[in-house]
């Protein structure tokens, strides 16, 4: 079966089979982004999926190519959390059992929703790879079926659906942009844009702490990393697919990196200008508008999900506001006497800077009288607000230290 794959029939056959389940993901404009990069930046956001994620294209796709036997035995996979909810979501459709191996470190939210599909979860191991040693361990040891999260030519077919869509309504697309963990979603869709027109070009996007096929394409080969390191946890990939690999360095044009505090960024510009949530793999695409350089471009930037927990979003939007200068901490050294605070506080609401926590600390200094510190941590507008409120406070005496923001 798997050799008949990832031909136009295929895909074809895929795009109709895969609209039981899936919801509609018009491209949205960006203007935003369009105006930053100097292109026509659209999004295609199957974060909007059912499953909040592309994942259950490939999943279904790849249920659906089974034999009732296969189906029977029950299901397994291993995954960092948008394909096991693809898997669980699929085999509550066709009735089956499904076991799911997820990484310990996976996020609350993707653990429950794939329990909430029906699916036994088990936890173990701190890495994809590790997980996925344990699911074969235990298809093996109870004869379950193995789904495998990305290197299988029936999943990567069914992902590749995305491409369809966005030909079909945007013939004219010049760049596609996708993200890579172990390169499933990539296969697809620079597989099937190369077959429907190879004018187009199909960048993908990886983390640079989890850059595993980068690596490999340099390499020739398929090589693994020592190890990963990323906020996206749904891309934290050291081994890319081998039954993939041809395909990729066929069909895939180049490959982008991005840094986790590029990620960051992109999720407040997703968040304040487009009122959507995208975890932060589903980012990569976006942060790595900045590296293409053309101009005058049609680009589509697929958000391939939006599984993230309020703790991880929380801690990103606090962070992100922190990168960009919104919210910083300053110390200033006052005398201790009456009316020096009401003195800095007027010169912070003279610059239109918003005092968010005031830390008052007497015991700074042997001499009290010489100086208590005083640390402020206020939200300002960004850099040119931020640098604008110091030179305040350095005119008026107080020689402000900016310190590690805490919120």
């Amino acid at each position: 079966m798997e050799t008949e794959m990832l031909t136009l029939d295929r895909f074809e056959e895929a795009s109709e089979t895969v609209k039981k389940v899936t919801l509609e993901t018009k491209l949205i404009y960006s203007d935003f982004l369009s105006a930053q990069t100097g292109n026509k930046v659209f999004l295609k956001p199957e974060n909007m999926q059912f499953t909040g994620a592309y994942k259950v294209r490939g999943a279904y796709y790849k249920m659906s190519t089974l034999t009732d036997e296969e189906r029977s035995k029950g299901l397994i996979t291993a995954s960092a959390g948008n394909h096991a909810q693809g898997v669980a979501y699929a085999a509550k459709c066709y009735g089956a059992k499904a076991t799911i191996v997820m990484p310990t470190t996976t996020p609350l939210i993707k653990v429950n929703r794939t329990k909430s599909y029906g699916a036994e979860v088990v936890l173990y191991g701190d890495v994809y790879d590790e997980a996925c040693a344990k699911a074969y361990e235990l298809a093996e040891q109870f004869g379950y079926t193995f789904i495998h999260p990305f290197d299988d030519l029936a999943v990567a077919t069914g992902q590749g659906t995305i491409a369809m869509e966005i030909i079909k309504e945007l013939p004219l697309v010049d760049y596609i942009l996708v993200p890579i963990g172990g390169g499933g979603l990539a296969t697809g869709v620079s597989t099937l844009a190369k077959l429907l027109n190879p004018k187009i070009k199909v960048i993908g996007v990886e983390p640079a702490g989890a850059n595993c096929m980068q690596e490999s394409l340099k390499a020739g080969k398929v090589v693994t990393l020592p190890g990963v390191n990323t906020i996206a946890d749904g891309t934290a990939v050291k081994t890319p697919g081998t039954k993939l690999f041809s395909y990729l360095q066929q069909n895939l044009d180049d490959i982008i990196t991005v840094e986790d505090k590029d990620l960051v960024g992109a999720f407040l510009d997703m968040v304040e200008n487009h009122k959507m949530v995208v975890e932060n793999s589903g980012l990569l695409t976006v942060a790595a508008l900045k590296s293409l350089n053309v101009t005058g471009k049609k680009i589509v930037a697929i958000l391939s999900g939006g599984n993230m927990d309020v703790i991880t979003m929380s801690s990103v939007v606090q962070q992100g506001l922190i990168l960009r200068d919104r919210i910083f901490t300053v110390s200033v050294l006052l005398p201790d006497k009456p009316g020096e605070l009401q003195r800095v506080a007027g010169v912070i609401a003279a610059e239109n800077g918003n005092v968010i926590k005031l830390e008052h600390n007497q015991f700074v200094s042997i001499n009290r009288n010489a100086a208590v510190e005083l640390r402020i941590t206020l939200e300002a507008f960004g850099t040119e607000h931020k640098n604008q409120i110091m030179d305040a406070l350095e005119r008026e005496g107080f020689r402000p230290k900016q310190v590690r923001a805490v919120i």
